[in-house]
């Protein structure tokens, strides 16, 4: 059985500018990174390979250099790496990317039995959450999200426990096997590859499936393919702040202070 590791390259939002006059972000010079959150995917995986000894498979979609990015995983101690690479997949939302995704996972399934596929709960360049569900619902599997612990596997059974981290409290829940779960970063400590793996790695076939392979309708792929466009990115315009007294008011002194200046600005009225 194999345990399918969906990790995605993004760029690193924190040396990400935005062109004023196009409102589209300035890729130039700005290095790439696997996405934070996909990192504890992929390390549960390995995980539950070491523990249950599956084959762990990373897949991601993206340009030819995202094959650098699945060489890391391919270093950390996945077995295998397929990278979806095809301009007729460019400009996919998370409809489309869903679409060839479950595709790949779909073909893989027919290869060897899925037992799970590992998604991180969102991508920090997008922040959608919606690919890993998307994914899901097209393959028809049970989605468990926001899971910060695997606590129990039942191969004989083919039953997976969870607990998934909500708000104020936690759930646990059972599901059948083929599944897929995103994780919360707080899952697990990604591991770092060892030196011998580093090397190995680099001469490591990363498979390239195209659409020649994959042979999806190219108006459901791709920026054809996508039911939403972004067209616009910027930054909200912020005014400068005010502090209103010295740090050492009391509430209620605080309170009329922010009332009289609301009342000068014609903000509110009494």
């Amino acid at each position: 059985m194999i345990v399918i590791a969906c990790i995605k390259q993004v760029p690193d939002t924190t040396q990400v500018k935005t062109d004023p006059v196009t409102g589209t972000l300035i890729r130039e010079g700005v290095p790439f990174i696997v996405n934070p959150f996909d990192s504890p995917a992929l390390e549960e995986a390995l995980k539950l390979k070491d523990k249950y000894g599956f084959r762990v498979v990373a897949i991601s979609m993206g340009p030819p250099n995202t094959e650098f990015t699945l060489k890391k995983a391919l270093a950390l101690g996945a077995d295998d790496a397929v990278l979806l690479s095809d301009r007729v997949f460019g400009g996919a939302d998370t409809l489309a990317t869903s679409k060839v995704l479950a595709e790949a996972i779909s073909k893989l399934s027919q290869e060897e039995e899925v037992a799970a596929v590992l998604c991180g709960r969102q991508s920090i360049d997008g922040d959608t959450a919606q690919v890993g569900p998307g994914i899901a619902t097209r393959l028809g599997y049970t989605q468990l999200t926001l899971v910060d612990q695997i606590q129990e596997l039942d191969l004989t059974a083919k039953k997976m426990r969870v607990r998934r981290k909500l708000e104020g409290r936690h759930e646990v829940v059972e599901t059948p096997l083929p599944t897929l779960i995103t994780v919360v970063r707080e899952i697990n400590q990604p591991r770092y590859p060892t030196v011998p793996m580093r090397l190995i790695s680099g001469d490591a076939e990363v498979k390239l499936w195209d659409n020649s392979i994959m042979g999806l309708p190219t108006n459901l792929i791709g920026l054809e393919g996508s039911a939403t466009q972004v067209r616009k990115i910027f930054s909200p315009e912020r005014t400068e702040g005010e502090i209103l007294g010295d740090g050492e008011n009391k509430p209620d002194e605080a309170a009329s202070l922010l009332i009289d200046v609301l009342l000068q600005k014609d903000i509110i009225s009494i």
